[in-house]
């Protein structure tokens, strides 16, 4: 009775471990498949990581670079030894004051049709014009004359010992003044707008605000040694 079945047993022996060797196999290509996709998508966020690496890099650059350069650099005026605090509101006051005047140059037609001022008498006529121009001319040119000689910055070339003084002309634009430093003249008597003159030029600066307070010496003159003559000064009072 079991001698047919023996081959049936002995083809059954043999294929039940084959199902366990193909599973393991099956399981190997999977494994090696899924780590063939990492590997790819590593190698391909390689490139993408180096560009943003890149970019910030060259970002970072250009923010240093920016921060680096000063709009007050002028290799071709020297140093900059000097920076005045009230630039922006000397700049500001002139500005309205010249805006106001504009305005009422414009404004002056419309205001003498609608009120009839034109039609008034001679002395209303003349109060009227006074007022207008006192504040359309006079305004402008007093903040000019009083503020055109405030330095907001001043440059200093040591080996040809000049000074670069930067104002506002009458235009508001930027004034370059190239002088010596023998040229600086200290006034006998002291003045509200004028610390010194270069040339005939007078030039107000705020000796406090120098970071290195020896620019200012040697602006002024300070630095360098008296010299006097007792006899001299004898003879010269003896003569008085």
């Amino acid at each position: 009775m079991l001698l047919p079945l023996l081959p049936l047993l002995r083809a059954a022996g043999c294929r039940r471990p084959a199902a366990p060797a193909s599973a393991a196999a099956a399981w190997l290509r999977g494994a090696a498949h899924r780590g063939f996709s990492a590997a790819c998508r590593r190698r391909a966020a390689l490139p993408a990581a180096a560009g943003a690496q890149q970019v910030t890099s060259f970002q970072g650059v250009a923010v240093r670079s920016l921060c680096a350069s000063s709009p007050h650099e002028h290799p071709e005026h020297g140093r900059l030894v000097y920076k005045g605090n009230l630039a922006k509101a000397v700049l500001g006051v002139r500005f309205f004051s010249y805006s106001t005047s504009i305005f009422n140059l414009f404004m002056m037609p419309y205001i003498m049709l609608k009120t009839g001022i034109g039609f008034e008498s001679l002395l209303i006529q003349a109060a009227f014009y006074g007022l207008i121009g006192f504040f359309t001319f006079v305004t402008p040119v007093t903040l000019h004359v009083l503020t055109k000689g405030y330095v907001i910055r001043l440059y200093y070339k040591d080996e040809m010992d000049t000074y670069t003084a930067i104002t506002y002309n009458a235009i508001l634009a930027e004034k370059a003044t190239v002088f010596h430093q023998k040229d600086v003249k200290i006034p006998d008597i002291t003045k509200m707008f004028t610390t010194f003159y270069a040339k005939t030029k007078s030039m107000l600066v705020n000796p406090t605000l120098f970071p290195n307070p020896q620019d200012y010496n040697h602006l002024m003159g300070y630095d360098k040694s008296f010299y006097f003559n007792l006899e001299e000064e004898k003879e010269a009072g003896e003569k008085k």
